[in-house]
């Protein structure tokens, strides 16, 4: 069959700016601001009236151009108007290639994947979907997907897994989202309208606490860590000299330290809020530094499996994300975490060196205040963290 015609290109679909671009006949290439592309064709159905008593006009998606070539936009264009002129609706009557839902969630993990802050969310991200989504609507066309469809799978785990079941709702709201920006489905989007309508239980989130250390017994508990020469010492010192977070620290590389400048820049991939970090290096943080500096490796806090060459121990592994929190229990702090010396940290800058709030926010890389609040505090407040990193440091020995 000879391939028909239109006013559009294959290049001029990859390369329209946004807006809706015609081809001919009904048939119009959508190009969404954000740069997706789908087909759309307007049609009158012969003998049908809208409510107003006009000729029905409709419009219904043909598929993202993606997935759907310009020549098989056109055939199908010509397969609907031809319905439309002999009185069927295409909306009802044609038979389109719609994939199930999890078909479209395998492809928008694989389109997103650049995109993922680390492979482990990566991951966590289609696992959700395959735990709880894929057994009850993975095989069912994204476009007959309702509201019932979608509380089957949230309402059991609402409120026993409730942070499990919002992240869920987030990634079937994401995957039915794009099913609707490919021409798929059309209305809204059932996710939104159940939380709208309020159908699911309000659950009372309970704030998870990490046990902290009493700032006053910190300092005792640093001098029991300075006799020992294990790296999961040394990664402990520098974790409570920073109050930086346990990944924060282990995945620490010498080429984000500048010894020089007394700075440590944690790129914004390595951080919890997806923002670069600065922290102020202290006389004391320097020193352990130092002494871990012999073990090489592209990691400050080197794992045991680091090789036994030059070139091996540069492509060596940080610690164990354990390790610090094994030595606390083999050292009989088993209440206490790791993370919990944040908090340690906060409470004595609070309670005991009395600086800012903002100060001491900043020191633990936390976002203070509204949106516009922080759009116009740009500083990261360096230099005033410095002093505050100081004077801990100083507390840390006792000065």
């Amino acid at each position: 069959m000879a391939a028909l015609a239109g006013k559009l290109t294959k290049r001029l679909v990859e390369n329209l700016g946004p807006g809706r671009h015609g081809d001919g006949a009904g048939l119009y290439l959508v190009v969404d601001p954000s740069g997706a592309r789908r087909w759309i064709l307007r049609v009158t159905v012969k003998g049908q009236k809208n409510q107003k008593g006009a000729p029905l006009r409709t419009d219904f998606g043909l598929g993202g151009a993606d997935v759907v070539t310009l020549n098989t936009a056109r055939e199908r264009a010509l397969e609907y108007r031809r319905m439309a002129k002999s009185g069927l609706n295409p909306r009802f009557n044609a038979q389109r290639e719609v994939p199930s839902f999890e078909e479209l969630a395998q492809q928008v993990h694989i389109d997103r994947m650049p995109t993922w802050k680390n492979a482990k969310h990566g991951a966590q991200w289609l696992n959700t979907l395959r735990d709880y989504a894929f057994p009850k609507i993975g095989r069912m066309p994204v476009d007959a997907i309702g509201q019932p469809d979608v509380l089957m799978c949230l309402s059991p785990i609402w409120t026993d897994k409730h942070e499990t079941a919002r992240r869920l709702a987030q990634r079937i709201k994401t995957v039915l989202d794009v099913a609707r920006s490919r021409g798929f489905r059309e209305g809204e989007n059932p996710i939104t309208a159940v939380k709208e309508a309020g159908v699911l239980p309000k659950v009372k989130v309970k704030a998870v606490h990490h046990d902290a250390m009493p700032w006053r017994d910190v300092p005792a508990f640093y001098a029991e860590l300075e006799a020992r020469t294990a790296t999961a010492a040394k990664a402990l010192q520098f974790t409570i000299l920073t109050a930086c977070r346990t990944s924060e620290v282990l995945g620490a590389t010498w080429d984000e330290l500048d010894l020089e400048a007394r700075l440590w820049t944690i790129p914004a991939a390595r951080m919890k809020g997806g923002v670069v970090h600065r922290v102020p290096l202290t006389d004391e943080m320097l020193r352990v530094l130092e002494s871990v500096r012999p073990l090489g490796g592209a990691y400050v806090f080197r794992g045991q499996a680091g090789g036994k060459t030059p070139e091996e121990r540069v492509q060596s592994r940080p610690l164990s994300n354990m390790s610090m929190l094994m030595l606390l229990r083999r050292m009989g702090r088993e209440p206490f975490t790791v993370h919990g010396f944040r908090s340690s940290f906060r409470d004595w800058a609070g309670e005991e060196a009395g600086v800012a709030r903002e100060v001491a926010e900043a020191a633990l890389a936390h976002q203070v205040g509204s949106d516009v609040e922080r759009a116009y505090a740009r500083s990261d407040l360096l230099e005033r963290r410095r002093k505050l990193m100081d004077d801990w440091s100083g507390y840390m020995q006792n000065e």
